[in-house]
């Protein structure tokens, strides 16, 4: 496409899913519902022509030179098909956030107040690689009354078509408006900053994609834009840890699948227990495939239990998002350098203490400033489904206005309806 062609598209788009929006706020939940289950129906019904789609994107993908790990987070079959229709239908059968009424107040003179919870408006979605966020976001935006425009990655251009087409289908055959939700046709980058220029008509975009993607949006968008660059995650093993307990939240938090934003990079021991724990999880890591970067103590700890292999750790590692089985280790002193620790190296994404210490563990929640802070549980959780969300549009770092897992209320925002009885200022 011409460059004056991709203008008019996203200007048309945007301005289409404005009005779409206002439809969408004010939809009953039964339209919503309904619309939803027309969704799951078809992904289920239309496995043969999804997995055909499918199949271009994976040979493309192999004739560009993906990993294997990305090839993986691309391809379809069956089973994940038919999950990406049940997690439709969940997020059908949750509340619906839309007139919710958060607080209401009678003020001296008469009025009553009462915020409500309303839809944000247009969110604009980017993402790569993985096909069933176009569906997930879809199905999300949907429910919490908003339009969404959808721009994936080249790479699964024709699965986010075929996906995209399905929604489309969905909303025809029923009452909400068919620009409710839309898919950039084209993957040319320029789409992608027209898309960020329009703050007349989109009111948030949400990128959900590797750092050099988010901080491209950040950096490019007239339009308010919710985030996190990386996670990387810590587990702090207090004084008072259980180590058994320790060792199995390690090892889950770092190997039960590395490669996401939740898992932990970082780990901090306790001076106090590092020479009883250290060699124990080392070996425990070593053994799953984890390569360790340790810090001078925690090396000359290791280096004393044997031949345990490990790499000297480098200023650069404790800020490092490996998304990989590498594990920066330190020891530290107290309850309150992990804090400091954390809150300077980390991104503010989930962070963890293992202790049975009560007044640590409450030091440890209050002082870490993160989105996600847990107590002898795995970072692993952070997640829409596990939090009981139904499933989530991404993972935010930010403080405004929407931070940890974003679900259907953090698709909301909120008015005020102010009702008097000719009530007027004096």
């Amino acid at each position: 496409m011409q460059t004056t062609e991709i203008e008019a598209l996203v200007d048309e788009m945007a301005r289409n899913a404005r009005y779409a929006s206002l439809a969408l706020a004010t939809a009953p939940r039964e339209e919503k519902d309904r619309t939803l289950r027309a969704l799951a129906d078809l992904l289920e019904n239309s496995v043969s022509p999804l997995m055909e789609a499918n199949g271009k994107d994976l040979e493309a993908g192999r004739a560009a030179g993906l990993s294997d790990a990305l090839l993986d987070r691309l391809a379809l079959s069956g089973e994940r098909i038919g999950a990406m229709a049940q997690g439709v239908r969940q997020i059908a059968d949750l509340d619906d956030p839309v007139g919710e009424v958060l607080e209401t107040r009678e003020r001296p003179n008469g009025l009553l107040i009462r915020k409500i919870r309303v839809p944000i408006g247009v969110v604009g979605i980017i993402y790569e690689s993985r096909p069933n966020v176009t569906v997930d976001c879809a199905a999300l935006c949907l429910k919490s009354g908003n339009a969404s425009i959808l721009r994936g990655g080249k790479e699964a251009i024709y699965t986010n078509t075929a996906l995209a087409a399905l929604v489309t289908r969905a909303l025809e055959e029923g009452s909400l408006p068919g620009h409710a939700v839309q898919l950039i046709p084209t993957t040319d980058r320029h789409a992608l900053q027209c898309l960020l220029k329009k703050d007349a008509w989109i009111q948030c975009i949400i990128p959900r994609g590797g750092e050099s993607l988010i901080r491209f949006v950040v950096e490019n968008s007239l339009i308010p834009v919710i985030k996190h660059y990386k996670g990387v995650c810590t587990l702090y093993i207090d004084r008072a840890a259980d180590l058994e307990m320790a060792k199995k939240l390690v090892i889950n938090a770092k190997c039960q699948r590395p490669g996401v934003c939740n898992a932990i990079e970082n780990l901090l021991v306790n001076e106090a227990i590092a020479a009883a724990f250290l060699p124990d999880i080392a070996r425990a890591l070593v053994a799953e495939g984890v390569e360790l970067r340790l810090d001078e103590s925690a090396a000359s700890i290791v280096a004393a239990a044997g031949d345990i292999p490990y790499i000297p750790a480098t200023p650069d590692d404790w800020t490092e998002e490996y998304l990989a089985p590498i594990l920066a280790i330190k020891t530290t002193p107290s309850t309150e350098s992990a804090i400091e620790d954390i809150n300077t190296f980390g991104s503010g994404h989930s962070d963890g203490i293992v202790t049975a210490d009560e007044a640590a563990a409450r030091r440890f929640l209050a002082g870490v400033d993160s989105a996600t802070v847990y107590w002898n549980a795995s970072t692993r959780f952070t997640d829409g489904f596990e939090f009981g969300m139904g499933a989530e549009i991404g993972i935010s770092t930010d403080k405004l206005h929407a931070r940890g897992p974003m679900g259907l209320n953090e698709l909301c925002t909120y008015k005020y309806t102010v009702t008097g009885r000719g009530t007027i200022k004096e």
